[in-house]
């Protein structure tokens, strides 16, 4: 029996109409807000870091979680301005990452009835971030890799590759909040080891090329940039005008050695920010922040790049290159 056209087209309708309760009682995807001073460019291991971690928990974006991102582009001042429009967005989970201060600046935007999960290499205790480690407080949790912590070692490995060397440059950014223990840390292991510091800023990318000049002007022997997500933005150009002034240098840092960097030291941070993605999985599981103690990173990797020696016409020592945990030739 053939239908007539009203009455296919009634059944079109009631199909239509079917469909489309069945999508309106669906729940929606709950929401994750992810903040990072980073850009998106050199975010993209971290990003799929994260979403590893995610998947780990059961999540995938797109099918049973959705993800609303905001970069700050190496800007710590754009920080407040992106976590209230996360706010606004009343997401679900609150996730803060790429650089100390997409959480020490994000933090009081963020009210107290939202969960907070963030991965940074600052000491989230001595910043105020955590009650405590073990018991972070009522809505936030997280990983920390403790990269600002590292700023003596990154000085002792400059001293093995240049142990006579009467001085080496230090570049921080005044603006990150970990920059004045990373200073002083930095100015305590080179007078320790006979070297003079030559401390330089650079808190807006307009301000590395004339930095690098002023580190030229007073020879250094090597240069220690600090870790901060403007520099993370900016790694292609430090790694020109490392090469331009023959500077060997170190950073915190994953990827600037392959990048064409010297050496690089310090816990990984995909690795951390897989370990993000899991807490905040567990967190959309309803899990409260206050029960998941900080996850501390504690492997440390040395990465050198030979090839980058060779052009900057230095040998690296054996003792570290018996230290490194990948060479790159």
């Amino acid at each position: 029996m053939r239908l007539s056209a009203v009455g296919l087209m009634l059944t079109l309708t009631l199909a239509l109409l079917a469909a489309s309760l069945a999508i309106e009682a669906q729940p929606p995807l709950p929401v994750i807000g992810y903040l990072s001073q980073r850009s998106p460019t050199d975010s993209a291991s971290i990003v799929a870091a994260f979403r590893q971690g995610l998947q780990d928990e059961g999540f995938v974006e797109g099918q049973n979680v959705a993800i609303a991102y905001r970069f700050a582009e190496g800007h710590i001042d754009r920080v407040p301005a992106l976590a209230s429009d996360l706010v606004r967005r009343q997401v679900n989970v609150f996730v803060a990452t790429g650089g100390t201060g997409s959480v020490v600046k994000a933090k009081p935007v963020v009210p107290q009835t939202m969960p907070i999960v963030f991965a940074m290499g600052g000491d989230p205790s001595k910043l105020g971030v955590v009650a405590s480690l073990a018991r972070p407080g009522d809505n936030i949790t997280g990983v920390s890799f403790l990269l600002s912590d590292l700023a003596a070692k990154q000085v002792e490995l400059l001293h093995e590759l240049v142990p006579t060397a009467a001085v080496l440059g230090f570049l921080v950014n005044p603006k990150d909040p970990t920059s004045e223990d990373a200073t002083r840390d930095a100015q305590a292991a080179a007078e320790a080891l006979g070297h003079t510091l030559v401390i330089v800023n650079a808190s807006s990318a307009s301000d590395i090329d004339p930095a690098f000049a002023m580190l030229a002007h007073h020879h250094i022997a090597a240069l220690f940039v600090n870790a901060d997500p403007l520099y993370n933005v900016n790694s292609p150009s430090i790694v020109a005008l490392a090469a331009r002034y023959k500077m060997p240098t170190i950073t915190s840092w994953e990827g600037f050695a392959a990048d064409g960097g010297l050496m690089s030291y310090g816990t990984s941070i995909n690795e951390a920010n897989r370990q993000l993605g899991v807490y905040t999985g567990r967190v959309l599981k309803g899990a409260k922040p206050a029960d998941l103690p900080v996850i501390q990173s504690m492997k440390f990797d040395l990465v050198i790049n030979l090839k980058t020696a060779q052009a900057l016409g230095i040998t690296i020592p054996p003792v570290l290159l018996f230290q490194a945990t990948e060479v790159i030739r």
